[in-house]
């Protein structure tokens, strides 16, 4: 046997042991109810097997009325607690399943959402979401039917073989011979099923993935007409998973021959042998049907433990995954003695800061730069330069490389995360809205404002005028990713969301982005308005809203080539006056921020 394949066992094994450790434990006190339920399903069929017996020889043979009536109350009894047993077993499993996958997708949803941004930027959306609801879903068999197969089913192939035992010692030790060669195989099959499992839940990740990228971009997919090159794609991405879908069904469905097979040579010998006992006179009709009908009640519950291993591999496969989620290491925590932000003025300064995305990629080189408390400061450049890495890293989405970033001279790795982004609103190019109502999105960032803030925030957004216009007002459900606005009303909506969470630091990445001109002039004078006494980052390739800045870095290759306010910027002749150069010397149309009057 192969190293890896042992290996592959031991990790299966332990990914078996922590769901059951981790999450079923929990529920001992149910499933303890489940297993005498379980006890009591498995005895009474043994039970009907013992009363063939006395069916055959004292009603059939000797004609004995009084054991019609106790052999008939015999059965209605056994077939009743046999009933009730599977059903109270059936509603407990079934309670505590569903309970386990639950509680693992709140534990999962729980570490995903402390997970780190550079995290999320390398695992596509689709894939973490057929791990929440496909992998999962796949534990409630490993977690449950497993248990029932292995508690119930087994009990009732001992107790059905123990009553063999009882009957007639030497045609049971045939048996008990016959059968392990039929559970290695059966093991075999285990073995290859899982690694077939595994495959079918890395293809189902791809094709959820797949679905969601072509859903969310629909828009572009039919404005340039690729249809048919998304569906050929579709196609192979289905077929794909088709292939390894149906190498698994066909591997647990390998188990059938295997058991069918072993069950006909199995119960041919027993006729063979029981028949020829009874015609030489040694053993009775009834013993004999006994011994029979305990067989053919053995066979479904050996089978059913035969048929579980299959099917366990795809949970334990799928567990292995949900625990590779579960173990992800956090890179952005707070340190053990990590301490609230002491905001008092709010100065930000970047010592010598440096950063990469990839190793050997250098981002940003040692970058100096001060924001004092309550000024505005702007960053500009060619795109790719660094500018949106830098305001990235005040609100730790990634921690610094090399350097520190100060607020109020406290080093934001070392006070705790919580704190730190309490004190930031973050207004960005990529705007996202939840699937909620317009009120619930301004909310978003403070629950506790009342119907007055948000409409005050709304108004200086720039939002109230067309949101009254809306037949539900404020109530408006705007859809996934707010479809149903467009891209201007979304970007004041998003403004708005910062504007009433009213945090002393402001970051504004491209804030204007997505306005046109006469909405882009009122949140212009919005912005100056909220801007005041608070200390703001600015992001902007559109010259004309930063040049009121208090002072504004070139930012190139990862460095701050230039620094000061724009008419000192504009008599150095380098890169900011060539780029103002270009956005205004032609276009005289174009407003200039000092010119925006209140």
């Amino acid at each position: 046997m192969s190293d890896n394949s042992t290996g592959q066992r031991v990790v299966a094994a332990a990914a078996y042991g922590r769901l059951l450790r981790e999450f079923v434990a929990p529920y001992k006190g149910r499933l303890f109810l489940a297993v005498v339920f379980m006890i009591v399903s498995a005895f009474t069929s043994a039970a009907t097997a013992f009363v063939m017996k006395p069916i055959v020889d004292k009603v059939f043979f000797d004609k004995d009325p009084a054991f019609v009536i106790y052999t008939t109350a015999a059965v209605i009894i056994i077939f009743a607690a046999r009933g009730f047993a599977t059903y109270g077993q059936t509603i407990v499993m079934d309670w505590v399943g569903t309970r386990v996958v639950s509680d693992i997708q709140r534990v999962l949803f729980g570490r995903l959402m402390l997970a780190d941004l550079a995290w999320f930027h390398d695992n596509p959306t689709g894939k973490l979401i057929s791990r929440f609801v496909f992998d999962t879903n796949q534990l409630k068999t490993v977690a449950t039917q497993t248990l029932v197969v292995m508690t119930k089913d087994s009990l009732s192939a001992i107790f059905l073989v123990a009553s063999l035992f009882f009957y007639d010692w030497k045609m049971a030790l045939f048996i008990l011979i016959a059968l392990p060669p039929g559970f290695l195989a059966i093991r075999q099959l285990g073995k290859r099923s899982r690694k077939a499992s595994k495959k079918v839940l890395e293809q189902t990740a791809d094709f959820s993935s797949f679905l969601d990228e072509n859903f969310q971009g629909i828009r572009v997919v039919k404005a340039y007409g690729r249809e048919e090159q998304a569906m050929e794609q579709g196609k192979e991405v289905i077929e794909n998973r088709f292939h390894f879908q149906f190498k698994a069904l066909r591997i647990e469905a390998s188990s059938g021959p295997v058991v069918e097979s072993l069950a006909g040579l199995l119960i041919a010998g027993v006729i063979f042998y029981g028949a020829s006992s009874v015609i030489a006179g040694e053993t009775t009709p009834g013993t004999f049907f006994a011994f029979i009908t305990a067989i053919m009640l053995a066979y479904q519950p050996i089978k059913s433990v035969a048929k579980i291993f299959p099917r366990m591999q795809t949970g334990i496969a799928a567990a292995q995954r949900i625990f590779e989620l579960l173990d992800i290491e956090h890179r952005i925590i707070n340190k053990p003695l990590a301490a609230p932000l002491e905001f008092h003025k709010g100065k930000v300064e970047f010592n010598n800061v440096q950063f990469s995305y990839n190793p050997d990629e250098p981002v940003l080189k040692s970058i100096c730069l001060t924001m004092e408390a309550g000024k505005r400061i702007a960053l500009v450049g060619p795109s790719g330069g660094g500018k949106s890495t830098i305001l990235n890293l005040i609100p730790r989405f990634y921690d610094v490389e090399g350097g520190e970033i100060l607020i109020d001279g406290q080093d934001v790795r070392d006070v705790t995360v919580d704190s730190l982004r309490r004190k930031i609103s973050l207004v960005s190019q990529d705007v996202f809205l939840f699937d909620d109502t317009i009120r619930a999105n301004i909310a978003y960032g403070r629950d506790s404002a009342s119907e007055a803030d948000i409409i005050s925030a709304a108004r200086s957004a720039a939002v109230h005028e067309f949101v009254s216009a809306l037949p539900d007002g404020y109530d408006t459900l705007i859809g996934s990713h707010g479809v149903r606005l467009s891209g201007g009303q979304k970007q004041r909506i998003s403004i708005a969301r910062a504007m009433l969470k009213d945090a002393p630091i402001l970051l504004l990445d491209e804030a204007t982005s997505a306005l046109d001109t006469e909405s882009e002039r009122k949140i212009q004078i919005a912005l100056k308005e909220l801007m005041k006494g608070r200390t703001s980052l600015v992001i902007a390739h559109r010259l004309s809203t930063i040049l009121d800045a208090d002072i504004i870095n070139v930012v190139v290759a990862g460095k701050i080539v230039e620094t000061g306010s724009h008419d000192q910027l504009l008599k150095k002749d380098g890169v900011y006056a060539s780029l103002y150069q270009k956005q205004f010397a032609l276009d005289d149309r174009i407003t200039p921020f000092r010119e925006v009057k209140s």
